[in-house]
C-alpha cells in the first residue's frame, strides 16, 4: 500500500507541474522578448518572473519556444551558418582574403627608332679663303651648330662632299674639293666625332648646281654639302 500511495504521489506532483507550466502567465523572461515586443514566455516562469529550473539545473521550454528564443545557461548557443561554436560562443568565421591584386601591365613597347637623313649645303666661300682648305671661323660656327643637333640622334655616317667652280685644271679642282672635305673631317672629329663616322669625298667641278660663266653662278658651285645619317626615337 506505502509503494503504491507514494506513486500516485509522485505522478500527482508531476501533473501539477505540467499543469502549472500550462497555466503559466505570459511573462517576458529574457530581454530579446521585450526587445521582440513577444507577449508570450519561451520559457516557464517563477512568480518572480525568473526562469524556472529543476533540481538539474534544466529549464523548461514552453510551447511557444524556438531556436531563437534559446538562453545561454538553458540551451547551448544555437550559431547560424556560416557562424561556429567556439569555447561556448558563436564565432564568425574569418572574412575572406582579399582578392589578389590585378597584375601590373605590360609596359609599352619602346618607340621604333626612326632613319633620317639631313643634308645641308654650305657656301664654301663662307667655310674657307678664295683658294684655301683652312676653315674660317664661320666656316667652324656652322659644323659647331650642326654637331649640338646631333645630341638625340644614333649618329651612323656623316658624308662630306667638297665641290669648286670651273676655274683651274680639273686636276687642282679635284685635289682641292678633297682638302676641303678632309678639312670639315678634321673638325668634327675634334668635336668628339668618331674619324669611322666621316666619309669625305671630293667631286671637283664635276657636279655643278649653276651656271659658271658668272660670278653668282660659280659662287654657288664652291660649296660643301654635309649629309648626316642615322635614326631618332620617334617623339610620343
Amino acid at each position: 500500500m506505502k509503494k503504491i500511495a507514494t506513486l500516485m504521489l509522485a505522478v500527482s506532483a508531476a501533473m501539477a507541474g505540467s499543469a502549472f507550466a500550462q497555466s503559466a502567465p505570459p511573462y517576458a523572461p529574457l530581454t530579446t522578448d521585450i526587445q521582440a515586443n513577444k507577449p508570450y514566455s519561451a520559457y516557464v516562469q517563477d512568480s518572480r518572473g525568473v526562469i524556472a529550473r529543476d533540481p538539474f539545473g534544466l529549464c523548461w521550454r514552453t510551447g511557444y519556444w524556438t531556436p531563437a528564443d534559446a538562453v545561454p545557461g538553458c540551451d547551448a548557443p544555437l550559431c547560424v551558418p556560416p557562424e561556429k561554436l567556439e569555447n561556448g560562443k558563436c564565432v564568425a568565421p574569418p572574412p575572406p582574403p582579399p582578392p589578389a591584386a590585378a597584375p601590373a601591365p605590360a609596359p609599352a613597347p619602346a618607340p621604333a627608332p626612326v632613319p633620317t637623313s639631313e643634308k645641308v649645303s654650305y657656301s664654301a666661300d663662307a667655310f674657307f679663303d678664295f683658294d684655301k682648305a683652312v676653315l674660317k671661323p664661320e666656316g667652324k660656327a656652322s659644323l659647331d651648330e650642326l654637331t649640338s643637333k646631333l645630341g638625340d640622334m644614333n649618329l651612323e655616317v656623316i658624308i662630306a662632299v667638297g665641290h669648286t667652280d670651273s676655274i683651274g685644271t680639273d686636276a687642282y679642282n679635284q685635289k682641292l674639293s678633297i682638302r676641303r672635305a678632309e678639312s670639315v673631317k678634321a673638325y668634327l672629329q675634334s668635336k668628339g666625332i668618331d674619324a669611322n663616322r666621316v666619309y669625305t669625298e671630293g667631286k671637283g667641278e664635276k657636279q655643278p648646281v649653276a651656271d659658271n660663266k658668272s660670278s653668282a653662278g660659280r659662287a654657288k658651285n664652291r660649296r660643301v654639302e654635309i649629309e648626316v645619317v642615322g635614326t631618332r626615337t620617334r617623339a610620343q
